[in-house]
Order: structure tokens, then sequence, then C-alpha cells
């Protein structure tokens, strides 16, 4: 949002809008229920609403230095208050309040859109470290490999066999090519030609160099380094590795390492 002051600080002497005015203090990390903080006014209570919007029928108030949780954010009515003119409003307690008058740690959004249904957990059925001794889960790569997607890394550059293991835990996957690790996985542990990878499943195929290896997202997505930039970790499908490099793909595999055998 535009802002006149950061919403990391107070000032006296600020525009107070809508009449009765409340302010966000950040109170370290957010809690599972939402972003917490206190509020904060030049005296006044701030009137909650039903909705967000300043016609929206009152549902009561907070008084200058109470507690409150943020839980989603929505757009609604345009207020201009402390923290300069948005659009954006605050669900709370009691209802709905202007982020112009919350003091939230952050100038731009710091909870999930109200009504937004959150995303399901990813499934790794199908994927298991089981008797691998993996320092990660399945779940846990997945994570990794999600968290680490956008980034350049000279780490990551002509390293896919390093990545997959980085995202398992591993600061080394023990193999010498993504070729090397798919022929030294014990067959139980493989799946020759099947397409259909679990999250948290290794893809790999052969080449006359190398080969290549990624994690799967499920879904039939994955998380590869170098495919759009060398050093650049992001999602791709099987179907674009084949085309644009030419790499023929062998299967699937649980997540073995030779750095663990």
């Amino acid at each position: 949002m535009s802002t006149t002051i950061t919403k990391y600080a107070t000032r006296a002497g600020a525009v107070a809008g809508i009449g009765a005015a409340g302010l966000l203090a950040l109170s370290g990390a957010a809690s599972a229920a939402g972003h917490a903080g206190t509020v904060h006014t030049h005296g006044s209570a701030l009137t909650a609403r039903a909705s967000a919007s300043t016609s929206a029928r009152s549902t009561g108030s907070y008084a200058n230095g109470a507690k409150v949780t943020i839980s989603c954010q929505t757009n609604g009515s345009k207020v201009t208050g402390i923290y300069g003119t948005s659009t954006l409003w605050d669900k709370v307690g009691k209802g709905y309040v202007s982020d112009t008058y919350v003091k939230t740690g952050s100038d731009g959004r710091v909870a999930p859109q109200c009504g937004k249904t959150p995303a399901p957990p990813t499934s790794t059925k199908g994927c298991s470290t089981k008797g691998l001794n993996d320092p990660h889960s399945c779940g846990a790569a997945v994570a990794w490999a999600k968290a680490h997607l956008g980034r350049s890394s000279s780490d990551y550059a002509h390293r896919c066999d390093h990545v997959v293991a980085l995202a398992y835990g591993f600061g080394a996957s023990g193999s010498q090519s993504a070729n090397s690790h798919w022929a030294a996985i014990p067959g139980k542990y493989k799946h020759s030609g099947d397409t259909t990878v679990p999250a948290g499943g290794l893809a790999f195929f052969h080449s006359s160099s190398f080969g290549h290896v990624m994690i799967s997202l499920g879904g039939g997505k994955f998380a590869s380094n170098d495919i759009h930039g060398n050093g650049t970790y992001t999602t791709t499908t099987i179907a674009e590795i084949k085309s644009k490099w030419g790499e023929h793909y062998v299967g699937w595999a649980q997540p073995w390492f030779q750095a663990n055998h």
C-alpha cells in the first residue's frame, strides 16, 4: 500500500482517519491462528465492522493498547489513516478494521486472503525413505525444493545430482553424475520407464555425458536446475527435459543415495 509512515515505527501528530483509529504492533512471529499485535491510537477506540467497509455496522471496538490477531486480509473501502491510503482491511476478533490503522511490522500483506481455501498439502504417497537413512523425509525434501524455486546459485549449475541430494539433507550425493547414480541404485528402488512420479521421487534421464536427475513436486511437475538458465532452480516437466535437452527418460527411483551406502 502507499504509506506516509512506516509500519515499523509510530510518530505523534499523524493523521487519524474514520474517527476511531487503531494500530497493530508487531509482537514477534505469527502464531498458528494469525498475525498478532497491539492496537495503538491517539486515545480513541478503533471501531471494528461487520465487513471491509466504512458503512458496515459496528461489531465492537478496540481500546488503545488492546492485543489483536489478524486471521486474514481483504480489500474493501478506501481509507486514509495513520499509514496512508489503502483499500486493505484486516480481519480481527471482533470484525474488520482498516489496515491503515494497523501496525503489522510490514507495509504489505501479513495474512492470507479472507475466504481463500488453503492449498492442500502435497501428497508424497508412493515415495518412501524407509531403510534408506536419508536425513530428510520425502515431504521435507519436497518442501525444500519448493522453498528454493526461483533461486540462482553457482552451487546449482551443472550439478543436478548435488541439488537433489541437498533436498534430502545430504551435503553431497556420493555419485559423480546422474548416470552413475541411477546405475548404482538397487533394482527394488527403481521404476524404469514409469512417468507417474510421486512427490519426492527422483526422475532420471540418460545421456552420453552425465545425464540428469530432478525431484518430483507431484502432479507431473518437477523442480530442476539449469533448464531455464544455468544455476537457476525452477519447475519443469519430463517432456520439457526431453525436448529441450534431448535426454532419454529412464524412470524414477526412491531417494537412494550412494552417500548413505
